[in-house]
């Protein structure tokens, strides 16, 4: 299940293929990776295979090696499949509210060492989403007069900088239809909330990518 919340409440809750219809989220620019030649690579490759030391272990000895560590390490706890966003989400994220300053929310969010924040209002409901890059826009900086047009950003509310309306999600969302809304929005995460938009916590590109990388496994495909 997904939301669509604003400064004026709830506006949408359905599945994922009507958001783009009830916001506009802007997708986000993103910087292409750096891409070495053919020949860099196997330079790089061969200086690698250089720097390996040269292992001497019989079969035995390596086998005897690995069970020693596994002993050391204890059981293995029984693996279970990630299917739902509660699987993978962060809880207790980090907030600000809309009326502070956007050089106080940047100073949360440079402390806490993250680079988005929901936005919540008085009741504790979603209204927004904060991102860091939107606080700073690089485009500024080498402009005449950056420097004074970054001082008055800095002094503006949160409330003129946020995401808003902002698509949010339940804790019981497939994660397969979450990844594909990420894709879709350019969204670096999304709130997870209630159908009255109360906060339980967020899923972020990070979130899924470490659950891709971990064990137990993460399934978007079963």
């Amino acid at each position: 299940m997904f939301y669509v919340f604003g400064i004026n409440g709830p506006m949408y809750q359905g599945g994922p293929d009507r958001l783009s219809h009830i916001t506009a989220v802007r997708g986000v620019q993103r910087p292409s990776g750096l891409r070495a030649s053919a020949s860099e690579v196997e330079s790089q490759e061969a200086q690698v295979r250089n720097a390996e030391p040269k292992l001497s272990l019989s079969a035995r000895a390596q086998g005897a090696v690995s069970a020693y560590l596994g002993t050391e390490q204890g059981p293995k706890e029984e693996r279970r499949q990630l299917y739902v966003v509660r699987d993978v989400m962060t809880r207790g994220a980090v907030t600000v509210t809309p009326g502070i300053l956007v050089e106080q929310a940047w100073q949360v969010l440079a402390v806490k060492k993250i680079a988005q924040a929901p936005v919540l209002d008085t009741q504790g409901r979603v209204i927004g989403l904060l991102l860091r890059a939107d606080m700073a826009p690089l485009a500024l900086l080498p402009e005449p007069g950056a420097v004074r047009e970054a001082i008055a950003m800095a002094k503006r509310p949160v409330s003129e900088v946020m995401i808003t309306p902002v698509p949010a999600v339940a804790e019981t969302t497939d994660l397969r239809r979450v990844a594909h809304v990420l894709l879709d929005t350019g969204l670096p995460g999304l709130p997870v909330t209630d159908d009255l938009g109360h906060l339980s916590g967020f899923i972020s590109r990070t979130d899924i990518l470490r659950a891709v990388a971990s064990d137990p496994p993460l399934d978007l495909w079963g």
